[in-house]
Formats: structure tokens, C-alpha cells, sequence
């Protein structure tokens, strides 16, 4: 088997990896193994970054879209159910721009999310009875105090 040298193969390869590491501190920049390693976790680093980015911004918008739902008379959940209702198909980018440089855009939005929100329920689909539920909390027998320590218990317990 022919010996392989790898020479303007090798120095290419390093060439490269060590202009990906330029700016990078002290013998990060410039030592071939340190280098790699730190060029290594700084593409881990990025790749992470551009899935967080997306969660981040997401987490944004809700929270202006919330912002500017509330001063419209309505919560971020009742907003999107109203949306969703309505079938105004509004992703939330969109929303938040209208939410901070439009807000008179924003405001017929929510109007017509409110409009076309479905009646009030619960979480089991039923209409809520706050009548009830105050009489069953009333129903329901105080408990016993707790006997305290007086100081005659205390002189005879020593």
C-alpha cells in the first residue's frame, strides 16, 4: 500500500479551521488543537442558538400580544380563541407588529376576535354556577382549634 503524506490537503484543513477561529482568545486562534476544539463548541453553541431564537421570539410576541390584548378588554387566551373563532389566521408575528406599531389595527382585531367568541364555560364545557360552589364551601364543618399551652400545663409537664 503507497504512503499518503496529506500535504496540501492537511494544511488546507488547518488553514481553514483556523480562519473559522479568527478573533477567538489567545491560543484559541492560533494553536490547531485548541482551535478545533473551541471552534467545535462554538458551531454546537449556534446550532442551539437558532432553536432558541425561535422560542425566544415566540415568547416575545405572546407576551405584546398579551400586553395589547388586555388594554382591548381581553386575555391573550380569549384573544386567540376569538381569532381562531373568527377564522382570522393571524400568526403571532403579525399580531405583535400590529400589537406595537399599529395599534388601532390591532384594536378591530380584537373586536372581532371578542365578537366572534364563543360563550363563557368552564374547563369541562359546562356553564359555571358560583351559587353552588358557595354553598358547598359553607356546608363544610370549621375545623377544631388547636388546644395551645397554657403555663399550667407547662409547670406540670416539668
Amino acid at each position: 500500500m503507497p504512503r499518503v503524506k496529506r500535504g496540501t490537503v492537511r494544511a488546507a484543513k488547518r488553514r481553514k479551521l483556523l480562519k473559522r477561529a479568527k478573533g477567538f482568545y489567545a491560543n484559541k486562534s492560533k494553536l490547531y488543537r485548541a482551535a478545533k476544539e473551541s471552534v467545535d463548541k462554538a458551531l454546537n453553541y449556534a446550532f442551539v442558538g437558532r432553536r432558541r431564537k425561535k422560542r425566544d421570539f415566540r415568547q416575545l410576541w405572546v407576551v405584546r400580544i398579551n400586553a395589547a390584548a388586555r388594554l382591548n378588554g381581553l386575555t391573550y387566551g380569549q384573544l386567540i380563541n376569538g381569532l381562531k373563532a373568527a377564522s382570522i389566521g393571524l400568526d403571532r408575528k403579525s399580531l405583535a407588529e400590529l400589537a406595537v406599531n399599529h395599534p388601532d389595527a390591532f384594536a378591530k382585531v380584537a373586536e372581532q376576535a371578542r365578537a366572534a367568541q364563543p360563550a363563557t364555560a368552564t374547563r369541562s364545557g359546562q356553564a359555571a354556577q358560583p351559587a353552588m360552589a358557595a354553598t358547598a364551601k359553607a356546608a363544610k364543618p370549621a375545623r377544631a382549634a388547636r388546644p395551645t399551652r397554657t403555663a399550667t400545663t407547662k409547670a406540670a409537664s416539668a
